[in-house]
């Protein structure tokens, strides 16, 4: 009789209800920003002027163009040198002058403050 017909209105009503509750995301983003980590020369700047503060020496020079940082620590004068290689790495160097007698361990702390400001 008219089953037919009503068979399929119901199940065309049925699919289109269980599409209806389909819902598709859109697409992750190919690409992700990361933050930039700081250049290798930026790393080592910072820990040599934090490692010449943990040992209370007084900047009064900072140049990081030159890479070179001034201070004085008890009448000893101390110079850190942070300059950039040819192939890409940084070198860095710490100097005392003056009254070493007064301090004679300080650049050696300065040293070890700024090996474990590196995670060395």
């Amino acid at each position: 009789m008219k089953l037919r017909p009503l068979r399929a209105v119901a199940a065309s009503l049925l699919a289109t209800a269980a599409l209806a509750g389909c819902y598709t995301y859109a697409p992750a983003p190919t690409a992700v920003y990361v933050p930039a980590a700081p250049s290798t020369f930026d790393r080592s700047w910072n820990a040599a002027l934090g490692a010449m503060a943990d040992q209370g020496v007084q900047i009064f020079q900072q140049d990081r163009t030159s890479g070179t940082i001034r201070g004085r620590y008890a009448g000893i004068d101390v110079t850190g040198s942070v300059l950039a290689q040819a192939d890409g790495s940084v070198r860095v160097a710490f100097d005392t002058s003056g009254a070493t007698s007064q301090d004679p361990q300080l650049i050696n702390r300065i040293t070890r403050s700024y090996n474990a400001r590196m995670g060395r």
